[in-house]
């Protein structure tokens, strides 16, 4: 990169953090050495050890060198070509026309604002590199040998969602002497275990949940001993 391309690229950097909108616009010469890339805070990334080099490089801009920018007078444009071809260049020139008007050249600019140098190689997004896994060897019957659609079917599937039961809500303090559950078919109301029949059951022998009320298991719905289904969604809480 030239002294010039990193110097034009600093100027658009530095345009789109402070108003984007002006590298469309034409601005005052001025603008280039007072707020956009003035001297004493860019000769570091510009890698410029003194103020003249960097007037003579917003001279050389100035005067259209690498079809950077364009001076919008042809007069003036006219005066910074002359004198940056000057052996004993007069750097004071760009003081002295700190109101000429210039605008960034759109060819320039859209290979600026384009991808940097390493991403321009860089692969497309789409394409996938992980290779599928080895085709097992086909067995006695073809009805056993798995597919390369099947196989990419089970690849790109997505991962199942785990189904988290919703947590019983707090209730009143059990009753002490609940009525025993002698019905067939009864099922505990938070994971659908047979409950024992012809005793008193107060605890679920599976989940050890409390017993002494009943609830829906899919929607937590009161439900009385005996329903075989929930009167607010119709899951089924008893044996057929």
């Amino acid at each position: 990169m030239t002294d010039l391309e990193r110097l034009f690229r600093r100027l658009v950097d530095n345009l789109i953090a402070i108003d984007p909108a002006r590298l469309h616009r034409s601005m005052p010469l001025s603008d280039l050495y007072e707020s956009v890339i003035p001297y004493r805070t860019n000769r570091r990334s510009l890698s410029i050890d003194t103020a003249e080099d960097y007037d003579f490089l917003l001279l050389r801009l100035c005067a259209g060198e690498g079809g950077f920018l364009r001076m919008l007078s042809p007069d003036v444009a006219e005066r910074f070509r002359s004198e940056s071809a000057s052996p004993n260049p007069n750097l004071e020139l760009i003081r002295a026309y700190a109101d000429a008007e210039l605008q960034l050249e759109t060819e320039r600019l859209a290979h600026a604002l384009g991808p940097g140098p390493n991403e321009a190689f860089a692969p497309p997004e789409d394409i996938e590199f992980d290779a599928l896994p080895p085709m097992p060897a086909p067995e006695a019957d073809d009805a056993d040998v798995i597919s390369l659609e099947t196989l990419r079917a089970a690849r790109m599937a997505p991962d199942p969602v785990p189904i988290v039961p919703a947590p019983p809500r707090m209730t009143a303090e059990p009753d002490p002497d609940p009525p025993p559950r002698t019905e067939s078919g009864l099922r505990c109301s938070f994971c659908g275990g047979r409950l024992p029949t012809g005793r008193s059951v107060n605890f679920c022998p599976h989940c050890g949940q409390n017993q002494a009320f009943t609830r829906c298991p899919e929607c937590q719905s009161e439900i009385e001993l005996g329903w075989r289904h929930c009167i607010n969604c119709g899951h089924l809480v008893g044996e057929e």
